[in-house]
Parts: structure tokens; C-alpha cells; sequence
């Protein structure tokens, strides 16, 4: 379609390469979805999600998690205003657009767990009173994988399972290295980004993406992708409901990308790795010789592909 078309265009005024993550991002706005991410420091992960806000022309918030944040930190309180002699409420960062996570696995359990109601049900109850968090909005949670396990606290199955998509942000080519030095030393010029999209053509583009039909055939394909990662012998515990629904909406935000209005088996495929991945753990046996990439790709060659590939 040609507002995701100009979406892409203008994020990639200011960054160099991610073209899948730009497409993983746009398909999650599509379903209110939230984003794991996890990379090292310095890979633009907190640039992409700024520039994402800037180009919806959502409101953008950030929250450094760190052991000692509270979940109030994050809500936000009631407090009392002596001039006005009555209770007030004081927004927490989370009341945003789009909301960045950062480093979610350094705050406790007690903060994470603040982030499921929110990430689940789109508000927030502070002493009783429930405040709806404005659409769109987003979560986009950040973890670095090489972070010694000193002072973090993995994210337990049902926070890991509310995320729609996770994705890895990997280090740029030489070329697009290059390309940053070029800008930084001035010999490029440095693009500044718009808005491009505006609540309404949000609401519209939500409205197309659940038209993308399905034929019996493909969708048959996708529960029995699904139900094999409750089989697999190397796989302890297999997808959630949840996940086949992710999976299915994510696939269906694939084919508009792509601008069908039809969902192929190569849309589901495309999705699997970053939909399933976060959502399935392998036996102690299977995770000393096997990665969960390698599981999944198992996974998807042992399921036939249907012929028919149109809705």
C-alpha cells in the first residue's frame, strides 16, 4: 500500500539498512503488537524506535529500567495537591505512543510485571483507577544478550509470550558503516524525518490488514505448523494460543506489506522465526546441541506447503 510504502521511505531517510526490522516494526503497529528486542549497545535500537514515533507522529517515551525502578516509576502515582485540596494523577512514562523499554531484564519482577496489564489490556490501574493508554502504542522492550547474568532478571514465560514479535539487531555491513561515517563527517548530507501517517490512516490501515483473506488450505498449514511445536521431541514446551493468533496476524500483516490481500505459506514461513521464537523452549537435551532457529527450521520442513498458494 502506498502509506506503508512512504512509511518505509521516510524511515529510511536516517536509517542506514534494517530493512526488516523497519517491516517487523510496521507489522506490529498494525496490531498494537509489542517488540523484544535484543542486541548489543550501539546498534540503533533506541534511534530506530525514536524515528518509528516521529514518522506516526506518536508521542515517544523511554524508561531506563535499572534494578531499583519501581512499578510506580513506570505507571505513574496519585498525589495529593495541597492548593487544590484534592487527589491528582501524575502520568508515568508509559502513558505514550510509543514506549522504549530499555534493558527490561535489568529491572525485578515486580517492575516487569507492572508492564502486564498495560501490554495486555492497554491501561493502566493506579489506586483503583483505570487510565486507557491512547492508540497507537507500542512497547518495544530492549535486552542484551552478552549482559552478565549479575543484577538481571530473565523475563519469566508469560511477559516473554505478551511480546508479538522478538528480533535481533545485527551489526551493519561495511557499506552502511561507511554510509554513517559519511553522514557524521558531513561529506553526506543528514536527512531530517515527517510525519508521514496520522491516527486516522492508522485506524485505516488496521481496518485493511483484517481484511487479508485466508484460503482453508493455508490456514490448515499454519495450525499444523503450530501444533508440531507441541510434538517435537526436542521442544519441552510449544506454542501458546496466543501465539497462533500472533502468528496469524502477523502473517496476514506480511501479505499487505507485500500488497496482497491474501496470506501465502511463504508469509507464515517469513513470520515463524520471529513470532515462534521467543515462545518455545527446548528440552535441557535438545539446547546443548540445537539453537531454537534450528528447531523451528526442522519444524517448518517436516509440514507440507499446500499447493495452492492464493486465497
Amino acid at each position: 500500500m502506498k502509506e506503508l510504502e512512504k512509511l518505509k521511505a521516510e524511515i529510511r531517510k536516517v536509517m542506514i539498512g534494517k530493512e526488516k526490522e523497519v517491516e517487523l516494526f510496521i507489522i506490529s503497529l498494525l496490531f498494537n503488537g509489542h517488540i523484544l528486542m535484543e542486541s548489543v549497545p550501539g546498534t540503533g535500537k533506541t534511534m530506530l524506535a525514536k524515528t518509528f514515533a516521529k514518522t506516526i507522529n506518536g508521542v515517544f517515551s523511554r524508561i531506563q529500567f535499572t534494578p531499583d525502578v519501581l512499578p510506580s516509576d513506570v505507571t505513574g502515582i496519585q498525589f495529593f495537591n495541597p492548593k487544590e485540596q484534592e487527589f491528582e494523577f501524575k502520568p508515568g512514562p508509559i502513558i505514550a505512543n510509543i514506549v522504549l523499554a530499555d534493558e527490561i531484564n535489568r529491572a525485578t519482577p515486580r517492575t516487569q510485571s507492572s508492564l502486564l496489564e498495560v501490554m495486555e489490556e492497554q491501561q493502566v490501574t493506579v489506586d483503583g483507577h483505570a487510565i486507557t493508554i491512547p492508540e497507537p502504542f507500542m512497547v518495544i522492550a530492549t535486552q542484551n544478550p552478552v549482559e552478565s547474568q549479575q543484577g538481571t532478571f530473565p523475563l519469566p514465560i508469560a511477559q516473554m509470550d505478551r511480546f508479538f514479535i522478538k528480533l535481533s539487531m545485527d551489526y551493519p555491513t561495511l557499506e552502511e558503516e561507511r554510509e554513517m561515517i559519511q553522514i557524521f563527517k558531513g561529506d553526506k548530507e543528514k536527512e531530517e524525518v515527517d510525519a508521514v501517517l496520522s491516527a486516522s490512516s492508522i485506524e485505516k490501515l488496521k481496518s485493511a490488514v483484517k481484511e487479508v483473506k485466508w484460503n482453508n488450505e493455508v490456514e490448515s498449514y499454519l495450525l499444523h505448523l503450530v501444533r508440531k511445536t507441541r510434538e517435537h521431541p526436542s521442544i519441552e514446551l510449544g506454542v501458546s494460543p496466543r501465539g497462533t493468533l500472533a502468528l496469524m496476524k502477523a502473517s496476514q500483516g506480511k501479505a499487505l506489506l507485500e500488497g496482497r490481500e491474501y496470506v501465502i505459506p511463504n508469509d507464515i514461513k517469513a513470520m515463524v522465526p520471529y513470532v515462534l521464537g521467543h515462545r518455545i523452549f527446548l528440552t535441557t537435551e535438545a539446547s546443548l546441541t540445537k539453537t531454537v532457529e534450528k528447531v523451528l527450521q526442522e519444524v517448518i520442513e517436516i509440514i507440507p506447503v499446500p499447493v495452492e498458494a492464493g486465497a
